[in-house]
C-alpha cells in the first residue's frame, strides 16, 4: 500500500463538522483558531483544521488513526482511507499507464500570471504520487501544502515535467492579439506539452480539462507533438497526471504572485473579489494606471471597476 499517509482532506456538511468536533472534545484534543477556519484541534499526533468552506484537513503522524477510528466510522460512515489507489485502479486503470497531464492556474485570478504545467507519469510514479497525497490543487487551501506537494511531485516524476508561466505583461499582449482566453490556453497547453516531449519523446497521450476544441491545442503543437493522442475530459483533475500538473502550476502561480506583491509593495490577493479591487486601486495610487499592465489581466471587468 506504500508508506503511511500523514495527510487527509475531505468535505463535511456543517452538521458533520460539529459532530466531528464533539467527538474530539472528550478525547482531550486542544482547540484554537486558524485563518478562515471554524476551529483547529491538536492531539494524538495530528492536527485537524475545519474550514468555513466545509473542507477538513488532517495532518500529522496520527492521521490514519484519526481518520480510520473516528472520522470514517463515526462521521462519514464509510471506509476509504488508504484505499485511494485501489479505488483508482478499478475506476480509472488508464491513469496508471504512461501519459502526460496538463493543467493551468491563474485563469480566474485578476492578479498574477497564467501558468500552464505538464507532468509525465507511468505506473510507478502514478502510484507514488497518489500515495504521497497529490490531488487537484483546487482542493487544497494551504499555499504551503501546495508548495510541499510541488517539491514531492518534481522529485517523484524525476524532472519529467514542464512549467510555462505567462506573466501579466505577456498575457495582456497575447490577449490583445488573440482576443480569446481559450486561444491563449491552447497555445500554453501546446507549449507545455512540447517542452515535456523534449524530455519524454515517446509519451503516447496527454490528458487535460475540456476548455476548448482539441483543434485549438492541435494547431498550436509543433512537429514533436503532432502525433500524440490528446484527450480532453470534464473533471480531468481526477487523473493523477493532471493533478500533478495542477500542483506544479499553482505553486508557480503563488510564487510569482508573491514576487509581484513585493515589487508593488501591495498585497495582491487571489481571485477577483472586492479585496482585489481595493488592492488594484492601491497599485494605481502608488504606481499609476499603467502599473496594472504589469500585475493584472486587464481585460477582466475588474479593471473598469478599479478605474471608475
Amino acid at each position: 500500500m506504500g508508506k503511511t499517509k500523514t495527510s487527509y482532506v475531505c468535505e463535511l456538511t456543517p452538521s458533520q463538522t460539529a459532530q466531528f468536533k464533539d467527538l474530539l472534545i472528550p478525547k482531550g484534543w486542544q482547540f484554537d483558531d486558524a485563518p478562515h477556519a471554524l476551529w483547529r484541534a491538536k492531539g494524538q499526533g495530528a492536527t485537524v483544521i475545519a474550514y468555513e468552506s466545509g473542507k477538513v484537513v488532517i495532518q500529522g503522524k496520527g492521521t490514519p488513526d484519526v481518520v480510520q477510528f473516528v472520522l470514517e466510522p463515526e462521521v462519514l460512515g464509510e471506509a476509504r482511507f488508504g484505499y485511494e489507489r485501489e479505488l483508482a485502479e478499478v475506476e480509472n486503470p488508464e491513469m496508471f499507464t504512461a501519459h502526460a497531464g496538463i493543467d493551468e492556474s491563474g485563469k480566474g485570478d485578476y492578479f498574477g500570471p497564467l501558468v500552464i504545467a505538464s507532468a509525465y507519469v507511468d505506473e510507478r510514479t502514478a502510484a507514488a504520487l497518489l500515495d504521497a497525497g497529490v490531488m487537484d490543487s483546487k482542493r487544497i487551501g494551504s499555499d504551503k501544502r501546495v508548495n510541499d506537494l510541488c517539491e514531492v511531485t518534481k522529485k517523484t516524476v524525476r524532472g519529467q515535467f514542464s512549467i510555462v508561466p505567462i506573466g501579466p505583461e505577456a498575457y495582456n499582449r497575447l490577449h490583445g492579439k488573440l482576443k480569446n482566453v481559450n486561444r491563449i490556453l491552447g497555445w500554453g497547453h501546446a507549449r507545455a506539452l512540447e517542452n515535456l516531449l523534449e524530455k519524454v519523446d515517446d509519451c503516447p497521450r496527454a490528458v487535460s480539462d475540456q476548455f476548448a476544441s482539441k483543434q485549438t491545442v492541435k494547431r498550436a503543437l509543433m512537429a514533436r507533438g503532432k502525433s500524440i493522442e490528446l484527450q480532453q475530459m470534464p473533471r480531468a483533475e481526477a487523473d493523477i497526471a493532471v493533478a500533478a500538473a495542477s500542483i506544479l502550476a499553482r505553486a508557480e502561480f503563488v510564487r510569482r504572485l508573491q514576487t509581484l506583491s513585493e515589487e508593488m509593495n501591495v498585497k495582491l490577493p487571489k481571485g477577483a473579489s472586492q479585496a482585489v479591487i481595493n488592492a488594484a486601486r492601491e497599485v494605481v495610487a502608488k504606481h499609476g494606471r499603467d502599473a496594472l499592465q504589469r500585475v493584472a489581466k486587464v481585460h477582466f471587468k475588474t479593471t473598469a471597476r478599479v478605474l471608475a
